[in-house]
């Protein structure tokens, strides 16, 4: 069992999809598809933290979570990914993701740590994922890619009473170098709606992969 995540980062996760957090500074970003993102500026690196709130129309939270836990399907549904895999790093088990940037950017890698746990909240069935960077993992960088070292996810999911899931997620994430601020909050505009839409069609296709494997 990891020890990586408390058990109230769990709790606090999953109460979102009741109660959202938003009191001290949160704004509402934008809301298309039927998801909300709300966010909150960070003066320290002048970039965002993220709050989503929303629904996958046709996919339930089990299905979601096993697509979201795949590495190797999301090497297939998902563009950006350049190497995506999960080792030992001298005895510590971790994620290594490199993620691909356009033109002139330099790419961007992650090693990060998370854990998935299956709740059972008074007979509710929610699921919810955790994960944040490790820079104390001992993964070496490689030349010409930025490791990002300031990076949170979390992620709870639940049935939405019908054939779809209830969506919360949290994050942050600062690419470093020479980008502006206003292109990674641009990018976080427009990224967050197409990866739910991404996400939506990977679940479609996970039952094919799966038997395809």
């Amino acid at each position: 069992m990891s020890l990586q995540f408390t058990d109230e980062e769990f709790q606090s996760a999953w109460k979102e999809l009741d109660a959202p957090q938003l009191d001290g500074g949160w704004e509402l970003f934008t809301e298309t598809m039927g998801v909300q993102i709300h966010r909150l500026y960070d003066k320290e690196t002048g970039l965002y933290e993220y709050k989503v709130f929303g629904g996958l129309g046709s996919c339930n939270p089990e299905l979601c979570a096993d697509v979201y836990m795949d590495l190797m399907y999301r090497k297939h549904w998902d563009g950006y990914v350049k190497e995506l895999y999960e080792k030992d790093f001298g005895g510590q088990t971790a994620i290594y993701w490199e993620v691909k940037y356009p033109f002139p950017l330099s790419n961007r890698d992650y090693v990060y740590v998370r854990e998935r746990r299956d709740l059972d909240i008074d007979g509710r069935k929610i699921w919810v994922i955790l994960a944040r960077s490790s820079p104390q993992t001992a993964c070496a960088e490689k030349k010409g890619v930025l490791r990002v070292n300031d990076y949170k996810q979390s992620v709870a999911l639940e049935s939405d009473g019908a054939s779809g899931t209830k969506v919360f997620m949290n994050y942050f994430d600062n690419p470093g170098g020479m980008i502006p601020t206003w292109l990674v909050n641009w990018a976080a505009k427009s990224g967050v709606p197409g990866f739910i839409k991404d996400l939506q069609t990977a679940c479609s296709n996970y039952k094919t992969y799966c038997e395809r494997k």
